[in-house]
Formats: C-alpha cells, sequence, structure tokens
C-alpha cells in the first residue's frame, strides 16, 4: 500500500509512466486503457501502476467528492475487462442492482446481495455473515489449556481483512542471528511470511461461509494453527490436494485474484510448502475434516 508521501510524489511526478492522472471520473475509456497498459508492462519496470482518478495533468488534486456510485463504477472497470467494463456502466445504463447482478453480487430474484456482494460491499458485512472474519489468538505455551496472552479480530469488508492479515502475517516472523563462522552471522526467521500469508489467503478465499465460524489464525511457542470452517470442496480430495483445485467460492475467489491477492492457478499452498522448504522449516502438515481444514506450519528448530 502506497504511502501519503509516496502518493505525493507519483502526483507531481510528471515524467512517471507509472502513474495516470484524470480529472473526470467518467472516462471509463481512459480507465480501462490506463489499467491494460499497466497489465502490459512493456517498459517492464515489474512494479504496479497506479490510475489516479481526481487529479489533474498538472499532479493538482482536483477536490473530488467520493461517493458509493464512484467506488462501484471504478471497481467494475478494474474488474472487468474494459469493453465490459464500457458496457454495464455505460451503454445499458443499468441500477447499481443490476450492475452487481452482472459480477454475481446481487441476486436480482431474491432482492438481495449475494454472500460474494456482501463481502466486498456491505458495511458491515458480519451482520450478513457472521462467520466472515479472521480470528488470531497467540497462546502462551502448546495448547489451548494455556493462557491467551494476545489477540485480535479482523473483520470489516473483504478488500478490508485482506489487507490488514497481509501486514499481520509479518508478526510471528521473528528473526534472529545464526552464526555460519566465527566471522559471521546470518539471521534467520522462525517461519516465512509467504506462507503464512498464502494459507492464511486460501483459508479466507476456501472457507465455507454458511458457518458462523471463524476463520482461525493461533499461534503457540512451536507451531502455528490456520483452521477454516468447511472441507475440502468438488473435486479437491485428500489424494489429491493440493495440485487439484476446486472453488466453493468462485465469485470471492476470481475477485481475491483480480485485487491482486492470489493468483489464478491454484498455486498458493505449493508457493507456501516451497517457502517453507527454502527456510529450514517442514512442510505444512494439513488435516481433513467434513467440518474444517487445519494448516499447520511448525517453527523453524
Amino acid at each position: 500500500m502506497l504511502s501519503t508521501e509516496q502518493l505525493q510524489t507519483l502526483m507531481t511526478d510528471l515524467e512517471s509512466d507509472r502513474a495516470e492522472r484524470t480529472a473526470s471520473t467518467k472516462n471509463t475509456d481512459k480507465f480501462g486503457e490506463a489499467i491494460c497498459a499497466f497489465a502490459n508492462d512493456f517498459p517492464n519496470h515489474r512494479q504496479p501502476g497506479y490510475l489516479l482518478v481526481g487529479v489533474n495533468d498538472a499532479g493538482h488534486a482536483c477536490g473530488l467528492h467520493v461517493t458509493d456510485e464512484l467506488l462501484l463504477d471504478l471497481f467494475l472497470v478494474t474488474y472487468l475487462p474494459a469493453a465490459v467494463a464500457r458496457d454495464v456502466i455505460d451503454e445499458n445504463n443499468r441500477d447499481v442492482k443490476e450492475q452487481l447482478a452482472s459480477l454475481r453480487f446481487y441476486d436480482l430474484a431474491a432482492d438481495c446481495p449475494t454472500n460474494a456482494g456482501a463481502l466486498l460491499f456491505a458495511n458491515q458485512p458480519l451482520h450478513w455473515l457472521p462467520g466472515a472474519y479472521v480470528q488470531f489468538v497467540r497462546w502462551a505455551g502448546l495448547t489451548m489449556s494455556d493462557d491467551p496472552i494476545d489477540e485480535k479480530r479482523f473483520s470489516g469488508d473483504l478488500l478490508t481483512v485482506l489487507r490488514e492479515i497481509q501486514s499481520f502475517a509479518a508478526l510471528p516472523t521473528q528473526s534472529y542471528p545464526v552464526a555460519e563462522s566465527a566471522l559471521r552471522e546470518r539471521n534467520v526467521i522462525d517461519y516465512p511470511v509467504v506462507a503464512i500469508r498464502e494459507l492464511l489467503w486460501n483459508a479466507v478465499m476456501h472457507r465455507s461461509y454458511d458457518s458462523n465460524a471463524p476463520v482461525r489464525l493461533y499461534w503457540y511457542d512451536d507451531r502455528i494453527e490456520i483452521q477454516n470452517p468447511g472441507g475440502l470442496y468438488g473435486m479437491a480430495s485428500p489424494e489429491n490436494f493440493p495440485t487439484q483445485t476446486d472453488y466453493r467460492n468462485p465469485v470471492v475467489s476470481e475477485a481475491m485474484a483480480t485485487l491482486g491477492y492470489v493468483n489464478a492457478f491454484g498455486r498458493g499452498v505449493i508457493r507456501a510448502q516451497d517457502a517453507l522448504r527454502k527456510n529450514g522449516n517442514p512442510e505444512a502438515e494439513f488435516v481433513f475434516d467434513p467440518s474444517h481444514v487445519l494448516a499447520t506450519i511448525r517453527r523453524k528448530t
């Protein structure tokens, strides 16, 4: 996430090809062109590009009034291919419900949001889906019979939860020096951030939202446990996991991929295992139950 200082630098650096500025909130053609250009990355920056809406060509903020309708329009443009987004927003003149329904965020027949719509757009998703949060507990020992010494709940819309757990995933990765020789040390970490992050995102993406239970992140002295309600789904089984992927929540999965938090190839667990091996940890262990999936990461010894 950009800091305020980084954002101000992007706004005023008129030579940068990683930023596109527009004072208009309706020029969806320009939005789509900018997004496609950043995705192609012809200059090979290997860094994200930024569409700065409400900033003029001189790099000054225009005092834009941000509304829910504006945020929805911008999300639709980034979520869909540009041509499809133009069709949804401009040509057909659909109302908000119809726009959301075209993306499977709203059920017109029932006249209510879908689970994915509630997760992404509701002010209080827990009013609709009581288990849609991540529960963190740091235990002072090896079992739940020990005292909890820290706890936190990650809740809110899906994007807020993903952003918060992305930052929080680094908390258990304590580093310490290890001697390589009499004159040289290197820092090692207990757990690789990539492994915690990928398994957490995987739990959020594949959990059953019919359950009122949260995703659980429990940190013990010797391990981290990540548990999500809902067992393996569809074609996935203990025998073919993790190479076979199936999606209990395809719209949530697609939204998370579009927002850049997961890939579209079902590689999250594979990446986590690779990061653990490279850090010297045992591979993550998995327990599959009809009611939940439990992933355990052992501390590096």
